[in-house]
């Protein structure tokens, strides 16, 4: 499992034998949606890679606009390539950021 080590957000990548789990913990703000952009790209564009990647956000404590948008855009990405992105347990504030944006239609959540 790789890590990014911020102090204020965390991403690690944990590729199983059912698909891919990026870990994203912490604050998700414009300082920090640039490396989860990166790494969603990475792990959605990978020749080799999993049809299925979750972003399992249970340890996400905030999340604004930007990391909003790096979710979506690798969202539209995953389409693009027959690939599919997931939440697993967002936060009430994540849930209620979805719902606010419209974006809870273009994620499949999973419960803890």
């Amino acid at each position: 499992m790789a890590d990014d080590q911020d102090s204020r957000a965390r991403l690690s990548v944990e590729h199983t034998g059912q698909g891919v789990i990026v870990h994203v913990r912490g604050e998700m703000d414009i300082d920090h949606a640039d490396r989860l952009r990166e790494t969603l790209h990475a792990e959605v564009t990978h020749p080799q890679g999993s049809a299925e990647i979750v972003v399992d956000v249970t340890d996400l404590t905030f999340c604004d606009s930007a990391g909003l948008n790096a979710l979506l855009q690798a969202r539209l990405t995953a389409q693009d390539l027959g690939r599919h992105i997931q939440l697993h347990n967002p936060s009430r504030q994540m849930s209620r950021l979805l719902e606010l944006t419209g974006a809870d239609q273009f994620f499949p959540t999973t419960p803890a």
